[in-house]
């Protein structure tokens, strides 16, 4: 099977041809403003189990979303049919939905000022040459680390190999057009561990833009298996109230909390635990979030949102203090502000650390759980009130004792942050949110 990179059919310059035809066909049509954004995604997953392939994929995705704006009334179509008469055909269900729908004065494109004049390369396109058997082999490699690293290690869920290269091309009516390409590989690995009758399972994972970052796969296969032995003999404890401390996979979750609370759509609907919340000291002095679009290769990074705009760096907490919201042009509109460049989500938030890593957050906390995997959607976005399952470890001066399960942690993130004692430097580089380790002084630990 040939290689990723010389699958793609589709390349920058086609896709902005394809963009601009709808936009023209828009135009003749009569309509106020349009937006229509084009893309393709390319990728290949291998998986193995007990030394054999489970399964094999290959993709190919492509489409055109056209959005018009007529009258203060928008409609929208979409199409993975890219020939010129589908795409004309397209734009004109747009153009009949746009008659349709209920007028809104904050619709429409951002301000034609605020589009993104030179968008920057961010080092994001880095394709793999990886073909089938190659990916299997690597796959079939990780899980026969993992199985032979302990003789606990009874069974497997397999390990995955996965690539993927995606293009796309935006432009609308104010003149803006801009593509880019991407690229993501990973590799995974599940195992299962078994001692006196009782089993447990964990997994590990590698993904970044370059795969020469990745973790080598057989390190991923015993770094599954080192987890997953770590949560044999797990035992229930009393409830209690103690610290806890977040590694840091599950740390930026802790803080995603925050950010989807002072997202635009939470904030003009009044669904918000933080409504209201810009100016106020919401974590201590020394929690700060910052967002940072133009890393080069970063997994968030963007030098335009999903409506064009310029991206720009900006601190959404500083010293403790949220300085803003994360906008849209139309979040923005309804709350009378201007957009901050986040239609299609934030780029690239940093949390900085204090210069303490794991071990030194652990003797730290002295007694209390390290939370290592979170269970259940017991979130209230509008309350805050926070209710998770937890798998973790028990600590007694500053040392792990034995894994815990079948535990409840929970509070109010409102207070929860404010009670946040130190962030750790051991950041996890594997998504859009950087956050090391945190820890919280004192949390409700439901169990026995």
């Amino acid at each position: 099977m040939g290689t990723l990179a010389k699958r793609e059919s589709l390349d920058r310059a086609e896709l902005e041809n394809l963009v601009e035809l709808a936009l023209d066909e828009a135009r003749q049509r009569g309509v106020d403003q349009a937006e229509a954004a084009a893309s393709q995604d390319s990728g290949l997953s291998a998986t193995a189990r007990l030394g054999d392939v489970e399964s094999l994929e290959y993709t190919s995705d492509r489409g055109i979303g056209i959005t018009v704006f007529k009258d203060s009334r928008k409609g929208n179509a979409s199409t993975s049919d890219l020939s010129p008469a589908a795409i004309r055909e397209t734009v004109a269900k747009a153009c009949t939905f746009a008659t349709l729908t209920a007028e809104d004065k904050f619709a429409g494109l951002a301000d034609a000022e605020l589009m993104c004049r030179d968008p920057r390369d961010l080092d994001l396109d880095h394709p793999w040459s990886l073909d089938a058997d190659a990916a299997i082999a690597l796959a079939i490699e990780s899980e026969a680390a993992g199985l032979q690293s302990d003789k606990r290690i009874s069974n497997s869920e397999g390990a995955t190999v996965s690539t993927n290269r995606g293009t796309r091309a935006y432009g609308n009516t104010h003149g803006f057009m801009g593509s880019f390409s991407k690229t993501s590989h990973s590799i995974t690995c599940i195992l299962l561990a078994e001692a006196d009758g009782v089993m447990q399972r964990d997994y590990h994972y590698t993904s970044a833009r370059r795969a020469d970052e990745l973790e080598a796969a057989a390190d991923v296969g015993r770094a599954a298996a080192s987890k997953t032995v770590g949560r044999l003999g797990a035992r229930k404890i009393k409830t209690t109230r103690a610290p806890v401390l977040y590694i840091p996979e599950l740390a930026r979750g802790f803080i995603g909390h925050a950010i989807g609370a002072i997202a635009g759509g939470a904030q003009y609907r009044r669904a918000s635990f933080l409504l209201d919340a810009a100016g106020e000291k919401l974590f201590p002095d020394f929690v700060n979030i910052q967002e940072r679009p133009h890393l080069p290769g970063a997994m968030a990074s963007a030098a335009y949102d999903s409506e064009g705009v310029a991206t720009y760096d900006r601190d959404i907490v500083a010293g403790g203090v949220l300085q803003g919201y994360v906008l849209s042009s139309y979040s923005a509109r309804r709350l009378g502000l201007t957009t901050t460049a986040n239609a299609g989500g934030t780029q690239n938030l940093i949390v900085p650390g204090g210069g303490l890593g794991q071990e030194a957050l652990l003797r730290e906390m002295g007694t209390g759980l390290l939370v290592r995997e979170l269970i259940g959607q017991g979130v209230n976005s509008v309350t805050g009130d926070y209710s998770r399952g937890a798998v973790g470890h028990w600590v007694e001066n500053g040392e792990i004792q034995y894994p815990v399960h079948e535990v409840t942690i929970a509070g109010n993130l409102r207070e929860l942050y404010q009670r946040i004692a130190a962030i750790g430097d051991d950041q996890d580089m594997r998504s859009g949110i950087r956050c090391g380790s945190i820890l919280v002084d004192e949390m409700t630990i439901a169990g026995a």
